[in-house]
């Protein structure tokens, strides 16, 4: 110090009204910090990365655990060349998750269980061959799809999703698109439906057999039709098999179609009978029928019920509300309750979840687009998060117990 001069002692009031201004800078920084989003964090990648999450799948081993999966799209990914996806599991029924596996070429595709093994079924990269893998050690090692008798199914452009895989008559089913109509977005998609034996090796090309392809038709619903995809193979309460794709319009209330099948490689659709409202049908969603026979189950993202869509915004673009819808029929769909909801729909959203039966619950994995400490998702479609949900008895679950339905 210098000489000459002496150290003034703080003012007692000083003091006290400095502490006070920090503890209410305190409590203000608390009051504003970033809610965590619904379900348990499974992984996060944030928007300044331009690596956002898509295809979020899930399955339940045979041990137990779970495994999730995403796979990788956005600028600085390789969605286009060799897509990247990533293989988690929980060993605690989905309250921790870790990352056990990172594989390329892993485009739109799902987890599902086969005589024992894990198999992922979808394409390369976006738009990209028909591929599948096997793992025998529940998710940490696989096989590569080399060549037709190793995991490669069919060469060209094709488009899925994380869809159902289904038993029926013998054979195992599943849907799946070509995108060789053209290039554009939707009028390029064309449905199938795909099957092969229940004793046959679903990695041998020569196991599956792939129907006839039915285009769009820009002039079904008044004109109003874009594109159909992410089909889910189904079975009807008649033992009949059918594939339930969603559907891309404009207009309220949202809807999906109906493909049936007329012979062991054959599919038909009439747009007269088979556009059906689905609650969430501009969006995809996977059904499944209910093992204890009670009808059907979809989680949905749906524009919720009253809502009335902003000017020149579309329905599939409204993804701030999830849920649980049935059908006894396949043709007639109700909500029974909301699951989750936020009131924002430009930067916010839960879509392509995928979800299990799980005893009395359902489990689900979704991709989520929150808010983090780098200001939040890209946009609603850019997700940052893959979250991991369960819904207890689900078959009890009514309007009663909806969370706060915002309508956007």
């Amino acid at each position: 110090m210098a000489k000459g001069l002496t150290k003034a002692r703080p003012d007692p009031r000083s003091l006290r009204l400095m502490r006070l201004l920090q503890f209410l800078a305190l409590l203000c920084l608390s009051s504003t910090a970033i809610a965590a989003p619904p379900g348990v964090t499974i992984t996060h990648s944030a928007a300044s990365s331009q690596l956002y999450i898509g295809s979020p799948s899930i399955c339940i081993l045979p041990n137990g655990d779970y495994l999730a999966s995403h796979d990788l799209f956005g600028p600085k990914s390789n969605e286009r060349g060799t897509a990247v996806g990533r293989i988690f599991r929980s060993q605690d029924q989905g309250a921790s998750w870790k990352q056990i596996a990172e594989l390329n070429g892993f485009f739109w595709q799902n987890l599902f269980v086969f005589r024992g093994a894990v198999h992922a079924m979808g394409t390369d990269k976006q738009h990209g061959r028909l591929v599948i893998r096997r793992s025998t050690d529940g998710g940490e090692h696989w096989t590569e799809p080399t060549d037709a008798a190793h995991g490669l199914l069919a060469e060209g452009e094709w488009h899925t999703a994380p869809v159902p895989m289904v038993e029926h008559d013998g054979r195992l089913w599943r849907a799946v698109e070509d995108a060789m109509n053209g290039t554009k977005w939707g009028e390029r998609y064309r449905a199938h439906l795909m099957s092969m034996p229940l004793d046959a090796d679903p990695l041998n090309a020569a196991s599956w057999t792939i129907s006839n392809p039915l285009a769009r038709d820009p002039s079904w619903l008044g004109g109003d039709f874009s594109a159909w995809l992410e089909g889910n193979a189904v079975v009807t309460p008649d033992g009949h098999l059918i594939n339930l794709l969603r559907v891309d319009n404009s207009k309220l209330p949202e809807k999906a179609a109906i493909v049936r099948m007329t012979g062991p490689a054959t599919i038909i659709f009439d747009p007269e009978q088979d556009f059906i409202d689905f609650p969430g049908g501009a969006k995809k969603f996977s059904v499944r029928k209910d093992p204890k026979g009670d009808g059907y189950w979809s989680l949905a993202t749906i524009v919720p019920a009253g809502a009335v869509l902003p000017e020149k915004i579309r329905p599939d673009r409204i993804r701030n509300t999830v849920a649980l819808v049935h059908s006894k029929n396949l043709r007639d769909w109700e909500v029974r309750c909301i699951l989750l909801s936020h009131p924002d729909a430009e930067k916010h959203g839960f879509q392509y979840l995928d979800w299990q039966f799980d005893g009395e619950d359902l489990i689900a994995a979704c991709r989520v687009a929150w808010d983090d400490e780098g200001g939040g998702a890209h946009s609603y479609h850019d997700a940052n998060l893959l979250t991991f949900h369960r819904w207890k008895s689900f078959r009890q679950l009514s309007r009663k117990d909806d969370v706060p339905a915002i309508s956007p």
